[in-house]
């Protein structure tokens, strides 16, 4: 992949990123869970955007969750783990934020394990 074709993917990505919050907000009662990957990790938040929190976050980097690889599988169990975080929390639905990656592999898979968790979308 060229630099200029590198550049691009970022740039559609950030444009995808900005077309969605523009209409998705989080709230007290339903806060924003974001997903972000980077090339080793993944990383999930969710977000009171009125108050400007977060309230829960679960990343693969984290010690004990240091067994998640950046795989289908690891992405269900880090769903799983956030989904078991904000029940503790009391929070039961949320707005799932894909932050400008398409909803298939492992984003899907994170928000799969959120559900399978009791957390609903």
């Amino acid at each position: 992949m060229s630099v200029k074709e590198q550049g691009d993917k970022l740039r559609k990505r950030a444009q995808r990123r900005l077309h969605v919050r523009k209409t998705l907000s989080g709230t007290p009662e339903k806060p924003r869970m974001t997903v972000y990957k980077s090339n080793k990790y993944l990383y999930v938040q969710v977000v009171d955007d009125v108050a400007g929190a977060t309230l829960a976050s679960a990343s693969s980097l984290e010690e004990s969750l240091k067994g998640f690889k950046r795989n289908l599988d690891g992405a269900s169990k880090l769903g799983e783990e956030i989904g078991k975080r904000l029940k503790e929390k009391n929070v039961a639905a949320v707005v799932f934020d894909r932050n400008g990656y398409k909803y298939h592999g492992i984003v899907k898979a994170i928000a799969d394990g959120a559900r399978k968790a009791g957390i609903a979308f």
